[in-house]
């Protein structure tokens, strides 16, 4: 008897063709959706790709702005303070000091960055102090003083209601920064805590700095003399921990003094207050 006339067998073989044509159906299915899924990832690839270089775009050009922004900041504070020669060694030094002793005080790495380029502005109100009393070789008299001591406030005027945080900071650092521990700085007389801790590590940075550089009334103070002085204002002047944080680093602070253009060497055998410094000194008077 033939296969074909088996009972069930043709209904069988029409089962059996069905399924072999549904799964041919499926096959090619399956097979376009897998070029379809090649091309997809292969565009999504392309996609990724173009986004990458998009970003690495982005990136420059946000390096390059803020570049260009730190620059203009650093060109600003020149500006204000173009008279002194030694300007710009200072605000660089001084600000490598404060940011070192914030890394050293365990703060997080953007205030670290964040005080190394603020501190700068710190001084930015002194392009209000008339020559004559900023450039003084003599010693101030108090009213000259007074006048000096408006550069906090006028600085503060200058950089307030930023929307940059960068300038926000400038601006905690512009107003607190001749505030002292005790509570008898200026302009505010705020005392401890209550002085922000940029103003008091930018205070102690600035001060040593100012006491090692050359000014139009002094020359500089010999390194040791200047350690000296920050010992002794240790918890009248300045932060006791910050004061403990910069003797601790002494040895990078003077590094970095030696490495950014640094003022001349002068040994203690040569060295004399000035008529200024005596005064100043006596009224416990650092100003920078």
């Amino acid at each position: 008897m033939e296969r074909n006339n088996l009972p069930g067998y043709s209904s069988d073989a029409d089962q059996l063709r069905k399924y072999a044509k549904d799964l041919a159906e499926v096959y090619k299915a399956e097979k376009q959706k897998r070029k379809e899924l090649d091309a997809a990832n292969q565009q999504l690839t392309k996609y990724a790709d173009d986004l990458n270089s998009t970003v690495l775009k982005l990136k420059a050009a946000n390096q390059e702005l803020q570049e260009a922004y730190l620059d203009t900041i650093h060109r600003l504070v020149l500006a204000a303070e173009y008279k002194d020669e030694d300007t710009g060694d200072h605000i660089v030094r001084m600000s490598i000091y404060a940011a070192l002793i914030a890394e050293k005080l365990g703060l997080p790495d953007r205030d670290v960055q964040n005080i190394l380029y603020a501190a700068p502005m710190h001084d930015v109100g002194k392009m209000s102090i008339p020559d004559s009393i900023l450039m003084k070789p003599g010693k101030l008299t108090d009213e000259e003083f007074d006048t000096i001591k408006t550069h906090t406030t006028m600085g503060a005027k200058i950089l307030a209601n930023p929307r940059a945080e960068l300038l926000k900071i400038a601006e905690q650092i512009a107003i607190p920064h001749h505030e002292k521990w005790n509570g008898k700085g200026y302009p505010q007389g705020l005392s401890r805590d209550e002085i922000p801790l940029f103003g008091r590590i930018v205070g102690l940075a600035d001060v040593f700095d100012a006491l090692t550089s050359k000014r139009p009334y002094k020359d500089p103070f010999p390194v040791e003399v200047a350690i000296d002085i920050i010992k002794k204002e240790r918890g009248q002047h300045f932060d006791p921990d910050v004061v403990d944080v910069f003797l601790e680093n002494i040895d990078e602070i003077l590094k970095i003094k030696s490495e950014v253009a640094s003022a001349e060497h002068t040994s203690l055998s040569g060295f004399a207050w000035s008529e200024r410094d005596q005064v100043e000194k006596g009224n416990s008077k650092l100003e920078t």
